[in-house]
């Protein structure tokens, strides 16, 4: 195996000290990833443990292809979550996972609270813990990777992890952003990052290893880059994600106007064609990627009373963004949308959460559920993308009840002022872009981290609706199920998920062999089971109870392309996944 692998960093912010421990068996039962991070998470946490209290920890983690083959370069964290106090689970690419593993280390827990802000840097075997006094509260996320990648100089391949006043502030939503336009996006790691005062990681190493078989690695690595760089990944090089937009828009499954429907007249407007044709600046790569999936638009902003001097701003754009703070506002301006943006990157805050949460304020002050005196004296409505950017800005520096709920997620906005119906969240994580039938719905309520990107119902009801089928309730759990369960072994390896057609459970078995596995096809998959269902287990424990969902109206009111959602179907499909997801 990877001798780095098995190497476990555990740094107690309480005490300022750090140690390593060894977890082989982690490792090499569970590959890695979320696999072997669960395990490190089962062991130092208390399931039932406040996430802001210091004994909640943060594990981040590697997987056995890690900085071996192309589009492997995922790192995944995992701890509970501030804003749902269930599992939290976040990926994210640029160089994170390949400087965790060049540092030497395999996974890295976080635990305590220091009693002054700190940053952490990792030099491979060489951990110090830096003030940060003077870094809190001060400029933005990327004003703060800057200070910080100063005073660190260079050694190997760097990470820079760091929190915003999102995290400072326990916005329990707050990202962790890592080289500048890569965030760990939802379920709120950044408000974890503020209880305990830690302020960023820089993680740098040089370490390597080797392959069994170097001739063999070399062909194999050749044909996986080959099928990296295909029309399996054309569409993600091309327009990225912002791609989905149009053909969304054309099967009525793009949420618009707090859900009030599914088309939206000016999608062409914020489209990944009109994007790419007219504000792409550049696109970027995560590190040992070929796709270059990062699209970075251009803004523009005139200085006031100097003609002829813009402000340029790059801002890393993609469907998920262009849904939540694009067309469910109903924003009309590339422009607009592009300052909403860059405002919640400035602060470390997930775009799709905030943008649910601006949409249903927006809708409660038309209905009258809140006024001026909530909202100290805005009046948000949709297309004013000025108001958006002031309220977000006013969430982040107001003490006010309504704006310190805003911070909190719109389940919270609902259960004081009302508008449950139309606020549209699924065990308290907010909803993604996807209302093209009940799979997708249903992977947010099933699904470990309540994502699209758990089981991909979205894809399910799009096969669906090509085919001109439907399947009954048991078939749809399985499929959900089954999906889900490959795609653990994805986030155990960890294999960007848009690599998934590329890295088969054959090529996976191939590649597993060369650094010491031994594992077939059906091994891999079972693994991927396993690991679900010790997932669903842990959710169990911190109080999760997947029968208890609750469906906002406004879902049951808007139709999709395979017809209304129906709830006693989605009540069946639950009941089926649930025989499936805890089973022993």
């Amino acid at each position: 195996m990877d001798q780095y692998l098995n190497r476990v960093l555990i740094i107690d912010l309480s005490k300022h000290s750090y140690h390593v421990e060894e977890r082989e068996a982690y490792f090499k039962e569970y590959l890695g990833g979320t696999g072997a991070g669960l395990q490190l998470l089962k062991e130092f946490l208390d399931p039932k443990v406040d996430p802001y209290h210091p004994d909640n920890v943060i594990v981040f983690s590697v997987g056995a292809l890690t900085g071996k083959f192309p589009m492997v370069s995922k790192i995944v964290s995992l701890f509970k979550s501030p804003h749902n106090h269930f599992l939290g689970e976040s990926h994210v690419g640029g160089r994170s996972a390949i400087a965790l593993w060049q540092a030497g280390y395999g996974a890295i827990v976080i635990k305590g609270a220091s009693q002054i802000p700190v940053y952490v840097t990792v030099e491979g075997k060489k951990v110090s813990f830096k003030e940060a006094r003077a870094l809190w509260d001060m400029g933005d996320t990327r004003t703060i990777g800057r200070i910080m990648r100063e005073r660190a100089g260079r050694s190997g391949l760097r990470t820079i992890m760091r929190i915003g006043k999102g995290g400072e502030r326990l916005i329990t939503y707050a990202t962790v952003t890592t080289e500048t336009y890569r965030h760990f996006g939802r379920l709120g790691l950044g408000s974890v990052f503020g209880s305990k005062k830690l302020k960023g990681l820089v993680i740098s190493g040089k370490r390597s290893t080797f392959p069994l078989d170097r001739k063999e690695y070399k062909h194999l690595y050749d044909e996986l880059y080959n099928l990296s760089i295909s029309s399996a990944t054309k569409k993600y090089h091309d327009l990225g994600t912002a791609g989905n937009i149009l053909p969304l828009n054309s099967i009525k499954a793009l949420p618009t106007r707090n859900f009030k429907k599914a088309t939206f007249e000016k999608a062409e407007v914020l489209s990944g064609e009109n994007l790419a044709a007219n504000y792409l600046g550049r696109r970027i790569a995560c590190t040992h990627c070929p796709v270059a999936c990062i699209h970075l638009a251009t803004l523009r902003e005139k200085y006031p009373d100097k003609p002829y001097f813009y402000k340029t701003t790059f801002v890393s754009y993609d469907y998920e963004p262009l849904y939540s703070l694009g067309t469910l506002l109903e924003i009309e301006r590339v422009e607009d949308f592009l300052k909403i943006l860059e405002t919640v990157e400035k602060f470390g805050i997930d775009a799709m959460t905030m943008g649910v949460v601006l949409a249903w304020a927006t809708e409660a002050f038309a209905e009258g559920i809140i006024g001026k005196d909530e909202t100290k004296g805005l009046e948000p409505s949709f297309g004013n993308g000025n108001v958006y950017v002031e309220m977000i800005e006013k969430m982040l520096k107001s003490k006010n009840e309504f704006y310190e709920l805003m911070g909190r997620g719109v389940e919270a906005l609902a259960e004081r002022y009302g508008g449950r119906d139309f606020a549209i969240s699924y065990f308290r994580n907010e909803m993604s872009g996807y209302h093209t039938g009940p799979a997708a719905h249903l992977s947010h309520i099933t699904g470990g981290r309540h994502s699209h990107l758990d089981s991909a119902g979205y894809s399910i009801d799009q096969k669906l609706l090509m085919e001109g089928t439907g399947i009954g309730p048991e078939e749809m759990a399985k499929t959900l199920f089954e999906e889900e369960a490959i795609r653990q072994v994805l986030s155990s390896l960890v294999i960007c998920f848009f690599a998934r057609s590329v890295y088969t459970p054959e090529r996976i078995s191939r590649c597993l062999k060369l650094f010491g596995w031994d594992l077939k096809e059906k091994d891999i998959l079972e693994i991927g089971r396993k690991i679900l269902v010790e997932k669903n287990i842990l959710k169990r424990e911190m109080g999760f109870d997947m029968e208890n969902f609750y469906i906002p109206k406004r879902v049951l009111e808007v139709p999709t392309s395979l017809g209304l959602i129906d709830p006693s179907y989605m009540k069946k499909t639950v009941e089926h996944f649930k025989t499936l997801a805890f089973k022993n």
